[in-house]
C-alpha cells in the first residue's frame, strides 16, 4: 500500500500485478510529500518494534484496512486504485517467483501442478504471509459486503496504458515504469496447465474471474467485467 498526502492517492498493491514497478515510479512523488519526515519516522519505529505498534500499513494491505484506519472523509477524498491480473497467469508468476526467491517453500513440489495441488488444497492451508497470491484479488478492493471501495482498477495486461490514466487522475506527468522482477525463464502461462489444474484455479479464484471478467484463453478478457470509473 502506498499513501501520498500531497497528491491524495492510495495505491493498493496486490502481489504479482506489476505493483513493484508502480511503487518505484511513484516513490519520488511520495518523497516530496510534506509529511515525509513523519512518515519515515513512523516506518522506522514500526520496523524497530518488529511491526508491533500498528502504525504502518503492510505492503499488501487491502483497501478495507485503510478505510477502517483513516478518517472516512479523508479516505473518501483519496484517489484509490489497484491493478489486477489474470488469475491463471498470476499463479504461474507466483510459482516462478517462489522458485527464484524462496525456493525452500516449494522444495517439496515436483512441478507446477504439484505446487497448485498443495497450495489450493483446503485441507492444508497455504501460508498467506509467505505467498499472498492465494488470496482472491477481489478481497483487496472490496468491503466486507463485497462492494467496491476503490476508484479505479487497472490491468496488468495493459499496465502502461492504465498507469497513464492513474497519473492523469492524480495530476502528474506519467513517469516511466521500470521493469522490476521480470521472470525471464517462463513461457505463455497456458502451457503450464492441464484441464484439471486450470479448473482448480477457476474454482479457487471464481470471485476474481466473475468480477474482473478474465478467461483462461484470453488474458485480458473483459466480458461481463465490473469496471470502476
Amino acid at each position: 500500500m502506498l499513501l501520498c498526502y500531497r497528491h491524495k492517492f492510495l495505491f493498493i498493491h496486490i502481489a504479482k500485478t506489476g505493483g513493484t514497478s508502480v511503487r518505484a515510479a511513484l516513490a519520488p512523488y511520495r518523497r516530496r510529500d510534506p509529511w515525509r519526515a513523519l512518515l519515515w519516522a513512523c516506518s522506522r519505529m514500526s520496523a524497530l518494534s518488529g511491526h508491533r505498534l500498528g502504525i504502518k500499513f503492510p505492503r499488501h494491505a487491502p483497501a478495507i484496512a485503510a478505510r477502517e484506519m483513516l478518517p472516512r472523509e479523508f479516505y473518501n477524498g483519496l484517489f484509490k486504485f489497484a491493478f489486477v491480473r489474470n488469475p491463471w497467469d498470476l499463479q504461474v508468476s507466483s510459482w516462478h517467483h517462489l522458485r527464484r526467491e524462496r525456493p525452500q517453500l516449494v522444495a517439496g513440489c515436483a512441478d507446477f501442478a504439484d505446487f497448485l495441488r498443495h497450495k489450493l488444497d483446503p485441507q492444508r492451508p497455504w501460508q498467506y504471509h509467505l505467498d499472498t497470491s492465494i488470496t482472491p484479488q477481489a478481497d483487496y478492493v472490496t468491503d466486507q459486503h463485497g462492494q467496491l471501495i476503490v476508484d479505479f482498477i487497472g490491468r496488468y495486461e495493459r499496465l502502461d496504458q492504465d498507469f497513464a490514466h492513474v497519473c492523469q487522475r492524480i495530476g502528474i506527468h506519467p513517469p516511466p515504469l521500470p521493469h522490476r522482477r521480470q521472470a525471464r525463464e517462463r513461457s505463455d502461462y497456458r502451457r503450464y496447465y492441464t484441464d484439471e489444474t486450470a479448473r482448480w484455479v477457476a474454482e479457487h479464484f471464481a470471485a476474481d474471474i466473475a468480477r474482473f471478467g478474465y478467461a483462461f484463453d484470453d488474458p485480458a478478457a473483459l466480458v461481463g467485467a465490473e469496471r470502476p470509473a
